[in-house]
């Protein structure tokens, strides 16, 4: 006699998430938020629309779920950065790293959080404050490491750290706008050279 089992057995996805977020991370850092349309990000993805609601959400929610990815991807040279042991290191680690991030030839040129949504209209504004915020969120770990070498004595006494931080964040900000219009990789570094030869100094 057959007995009756409990509960129900879920369905296979069917496709390999992470995947997917990398193919809508590359539609988004192409084409911009806007841009991106559900046609283009849904046929990259290989899945149906309703498939993406139902593992991601709406363009939105796909989108942070992305920026998340990208973050710790190519934008996690941030992170290793901050671990450098001086500040000078620091600062040359973050230009470094962005510079090889925003010209690797396997992606798309420049910065998702940069170029994503700087333009857009009333539809996009929660995707663009979400990526203001997340430029600003840097800026601010950059000024507590250059906050904390000024305590230190890493820095001059006299070093504005926020100054500072603004300063390498523009010049990475920069790079990708420059990385997107077509500058290489050799010319981004003599940038980032010059950049540093500006660094304050005891």
């Amino acid at each position: 006699m057959a007995t009756k089992q409990s509960g129900k057995v879920g369905r296979p996805r069917g496709f390999d998430a992470d995947e997917a977020l990398d193919r809508a991370m590359r539609v988004f850092w192409e084409h911009g938020y806007e841009g991106a349309s559900l046609s283009c990000l849904t046929e990259a993805m290989g899945i149906s629309t309703t498939s993406m609601y139902s593992a991601f959400g709406n363009k939105e929610e796909l989108f942070r779920k992305v920026l998340e990815r990208y973050t710790a991807g190519p934008g996690a040279y941030l992170n290793r950065a901050l671990d450098e042991p001086t500040a000078r290191e620091v600062a040359a680690a973050i230009l470094d790293g962005a510079i090889r991030a925003t010209t690797c030839p396997t992606n798309p040129a420049g910065c998702l959080g940069v170029q994503s949504a700087l333009s857009v209209g009333d539809s996009g504004r929660e995707v663009r404050d979400l990526l203001a915020d997340w430029r600003n969120n840097g800026c601010s770990r950059v000024h507590e490491r250059f906050r904390q070498a000024v305590d230190t004595g890493d820095l001059p006494a006299g070093t504005d750290p926020g100054l500072l931080a603004r300063y390498v964040t523009t010049l990475v900000f920069g790079i990708s706008v420059q990385a997107a219009s077509g500058a290489t990789r050799d010319e981004l570094q003599e940038m980032a050279d010059a950049a540093m030869r500006s660094w304050p100094i005891h």
